[in-house]
């Protein structure tokens, strides 16, 4: 299982660098949980272009995604590795989201299955990594982006659309109903 970290699991904050600024989703322990309950495995995928463009450091994202852990962890989730793409946009990434690098890494890494895995993301560019993986779905959670990206992007209609991490777990857990 492939996800998304701003505007996904937490609230999106404009380059979240500060962990005592962080704020989990409602239910994103307990979803997440039920994921790893069914045999899922957990990674997030996140681009943190705020890196390059020198906005905070990589400690500084690193202090965010472990206050993000310890406030999992109250349910037991445990994400068997975050991937990171610290470039700007503009700069050469090989792993910046809509690339599948990460989600192949992983592969190669765990050996995991990507066509009975997911992403799931607020943005097209979520998506797109999951359909350049070769995912079982992409999913587009309604929250931080994702509602704007569902009425800007005709090309979310492509992906299961929900409102948000709760439902998509949902989702996945019913084979898509």
């Amino acid at each position: 299982m492939f996800l998304d970290r701003d505007g996904t699991l937490n609230v999106e904050r404009h380059y979240l660098h500060d962990p005592d600024a962080l704020e989990i989703f409602p239910g994103t322990g307990a979803a997440l949980r039920r994921l790893m309950d069914a045999g899922f495995a957990l990674f997030i995928v996140t681009n943190q272009s705020g890196i390059g463009r020198g906005y905070y450091t990589e400690a500084d994202m690193h202090a965010v995604n472990t206050r993000l852990a310890e406030m999992l962890a109250e349910d037991e989730v445990r994400f068997e590795k975050i991937y990171f793409a610290p470039e700007s946009p503009e700069a050469e990434s090989p792993g910046r989201k809509p690339s599948p690098k990460f989600l192949q890494d992983a592969a190669s890494e765990f050996g995991v299955d990507l066509a009975q895995s997911y992403m799931i993301g607020d943005k097209l560019l979520d998506l797109q990594c999951g359909w350049n993986a070769g995912v079982k779905q992409s999913i587009l959670v309604r929250t931080g982006y994702g509602a704007e990206h569902e009425r800007d992007h005709p090309e979310t209609a492509n992906a299961a659309v929900v409102d948000g991490l709760p439902e998509a777990v949902e989702w996945i857990l019913n084979d898509g109903r």
